[in-house]
């Protein structure tokens, strides 16, 4: 069985289309999600999304070679983990590629798990990865304030931000209006008031109904609960 890790976005970039599927398999059967790249630029264009948290670049790719690629993101600030995948065995060559900005690297051929074991050290030495918050697709980053559902990043007020994110550090249970008080208001304000119910709305109505989904569900009496299935 893989084993498993706090929920990460894997970019895996090689130009060998089987391992790549294979490894975006394996990184799903974790709990994870992920997405391929077969060539140098397409994975850079890739790997500056900020909701990706790690990147496993093979070093030959074509049109950009994956220590440039790795280069690349350090220069323009992107301080996203990177894993080099090798089949060079040469010390000066993984060097190099430590050198342009590379946290680790593995030697091709690799088993699943040892791979997973490097991220695994990577999310432990980056808490801010672990600091995002994942709920099916829908994403919320703290430290950028922003918010995903798959693709479509939203568009959400400090407020409405809020909300989401302590429904979100809640998933699955109920959030009582005198949490989201605490919460969101720092108890400023009167729980006979409906600004609870309204920003509730609000967020319901950029995050679930544009979507077609149910995530956000009121129970009456009780609160309010970010269900993790839907």
């Amino acid at each position: 069985m893989p084993v498993s890790l706090c929920a990460m976005h894997c970019l895996v970039v090689d130009d060998e289309t089987r391992l790549t599927d294979l490894v975006v398999r394996y990184l799903t059967e974790c709990g994870h999600t992920a997405e391929g790249r077969h060539d140098g630029p397409s994975g850079l264009a890739a790997a500056r999304d900020p909701r990706v948290d790690a990147v496993l670049l093979d070093v030959m790719l074509p049109g950009l070679d994956g220590v440039e690629v790795c280069r690349t993101l350090r220069g323009e600030g992107i301080d996203v983990p990177v894993i080099l995948l090798t089949a060079r065995g040469a010390v000066s060559e993984r060097v190099a590629g430590l050198d342009a900005g590379a946290d680790d690297y593995v030697v091709k051929p690799f088993a699943m798990e040892e791979l997973v074991a490097r991220l695994r050290a990577i999310s432990r030495r980056r808490p801010d990865v672990a600091g995002r918050l994942q709920v099916g697709d829908l994403v919320l980053d703290p430290e950028q304030q922003r918010v995903w559902r798959g693709d479509t990043e939203l568009d959400l007020s400090r407020r409405e931000f809020d909300v989401l994110r302590v429904l979100m550090e809640n998933a699955g249970r109920v959030v009582s209006r005198v949490r989201l008080l605490d919460g969101v208001w720092d108890g400023e304000t009167d729980l006979r008031s409906n600004a609870i119910d309204v920003h509730v709305s609000k967020v319901r109505a950029k995050v679930d109904r544009p979507f077609g989904r149910t995530t956000i569900t009121t129970l009456r009496g009780r609160g309010y609960r970010l269900e993790t299935g839907a």
